[in-house]
């Protein structure tokens, strides 16, 4: 294998520019028949088996030997031991971003209250927000293990004011990540089941004899667990069904070009379809940051999967001036997009499409991922056009409040009376009729 890495550049000025950006952009799904098939069976024998079908499920896909499904749940004091037994730094640091997690997301409930207003004629109108009465959360597990995703899927639900959180998290050969355990244990998640693949989802969903029904699954997964979260989507809400993790780096060529280059492999090293661009003004800039590419690549720990993605999803992309590069990145809609200029907060206003923006030269994506406090799981492959960061909000639901006065009813129940027979719902109208002043 070369030593370089052949990364695709691309000029806004060529005439199929557009073109060559749509084929560069473009995600098939992330299921596929035998998939699908797959995981209907297994939806079909949880719902209808229960606890029967996810220990059958659990020995055959985990590889381990289920006596009895209390056996797969894991005890507060379970989760207090892992936490009580990691090293020193690696507490400190899970309870600092654990703090700073809570602290952003209460501060993001505070404009999430319920609220009212009374007219003149004495109706009032308003809305109600509660929580959810019970959550999800889907953690991947063995050596992909995401400690991060606890305390981004749980903290703002306990936040929300969720009274319970039940966390499902595969054993693989039985193999526990105690730090995983730990921020479960930090993050107040109240029952944590090992189990995985699309049978936790299904047990999550339907409910079985030993796991509770939930109302909202959230959590990243493999293509079983997505494909699952899709098909279960109208018994319970689901948080997103994610991608292909993505960064977009807008530099204005002032930034050092190893840290650019540092920020794109944080994305590529996820797995080899995340995709990783930069779009600059500058093209000598541009060639500094794929020297640099070039240069750093052989440093990388996951330099294979680096290696995939730089070469088949990334791109260096060349634009005629910041207002171009803005243009451009509100077409993508990335996940995460870094701002590397000179000031950031003068343009950030005119971004209306990004799941997160991470602003100046200092602010590396990577600490959004840990400890920032803003939550990282976020909308990809262009969704964020039209979805959110996970948040507070996402475990809340809201009533609306109405309450009329005798006035108010009789002033309406005309507007309604003329409305609903223009429909033929005669019921509806003699129903606010009634409440007509003679």
């Amino acid at each position: 294998m070369s030593s370089n890495v052949s990364v695709k550049r691309l000029v806004s000025s060529q005439a199929d520019f557009s073109q060559q950006l749509d084929t560069l952009l473009a995600w098939e799904s992330v299921s596929d028949t035998a998939v699908n098939e797959a995981v209907t069976d297994i939806l079909h024998q949880v719902k209808h088996q229960g606890d029967k079908a996810v220990m059958a499920f659990t020995e055959r896909f985990d590889h381990l030997h289920v006596e009895d499904f209390s056996s797969l749940e894991m005890t507060q004091e379970r989760l207090k031991q892992a936490l009580d037994g990691l090293p020193a730094e690696q507490r400190a640091a899970l309870e600092r971003a654990a703090e700073r997690v809570r602290s952003y997301h209460e501060k993001q409930a505070q404009g999430q209250g319920s609220w009212e207003y009374t007219e003149e004629d004495g109706t009032l109108l308003g809305q109600q927000v509660m929580p959810m009465d019970r959550v999800g959360v889907y953690v991947p597990g063995g050596k992909a293990a995401y400690p991060s995703s606890v305390l981004m899927n749980a903290i703002p639900a306990k936040v929300a004011g969720v009274e319970e959180i039940i966390m499902v998290v595969p054993t693989p050969h039985g193999e526990l990540n105690e730090l995983v355990l730990a921020a479960a244990c930090i993050s107040g998640v109240d029952r944590v089941f090992t189990i995985g693949g699309a049978q936790a989802v299904a047990a999550l969903a339907y409910g079985t004899e030993t796991v509770p029904r939930v109302d909202k699954i959230v959590g990243p997964g493999n293509i079983f667990v997505a494909t699952a979260k899709r098909m279960v989507f109208g018994a319970v809400g689901i948080d997103m069904i994610a991608g292909p993790s993505e960064i977009l780096v807008v530099c204005d060529g002032k930034t050092n070009p190893d840290w650019i280059a540092m920020d794109l492999f944080s994305q590529a090293e996820h797995d080899e379809d995340a995709q990783p661009i930069l779009v600059s003004w500058d093209k000598d800039f541009i060639d500094q940051v794929e020297a640099s590419i070039q240069k750093l690549m052989p440093t990388l720990e996951r330099e294979p999967i680096v290696r995939v993605s730089m070469a088949e999803r990334a791109a260096l992309i060349q634009v005629k001036d910041l207002d171009e590069a803005i243009e451009v990145t509100n077409r993508i809609a990335p996940e995460h997009l870094e701002l590397s200029i000179e000031d950031p907060k003068a343009v950030v206003s005119r971004i209306r499409h990004a799941g997160a923006i991470f602003m100046g030269r200092y602010t590396a994506e990577a600490l959004g991922d840990y400890c920032a406090g803003p939550n990282h799981v976020l909308p990809t492959s262009g969704t964020a056009r039209f979805s959110s960061p996970l948040g507070v909000y996402d475990f809340q639901k809201r009533s609306s409040l109405i309450m009329c006065s005798a006035d108010g009813a009789s002033e309406m129940g005309k507007i309604a009376s003329v409305l609903a027979r223009g429909e033929s719902l005669t019921a509806h109208a003699r129903s606010a009729e009634y409440r007509i002043k003679g």
